[in-house]
């Protein structure tokens, strides 16, 4: 199960992405208490995890 942490260690990236999702994600980052950024991180960490297909000499 997906569970929102807090805390990391960063460096600066750009990235485009579609207004629907910033939205949806801003919501999710406010009733967390957290920043987006931190949010966002956290969705991309599972979602490369969780890769279908993938072993674990991947990423």
């Amino acid at each position: 199960m997906f569970k929102i942490q807090k805390g990391y260690d960063s460096e600066s990236k750009s990235f485009r992405l579609p207004i629907e999702l910033i939205d949806r994600l801003e919501v999710l980052a406010s009733q967390n208490k957290i920043s987006l950024n931190k949010l966002v991180i956290q969705c991309l960490n599972y979602a490369v995890d969780n890769l279908e297909g993938e072993d674990d000499g991947g990423i």
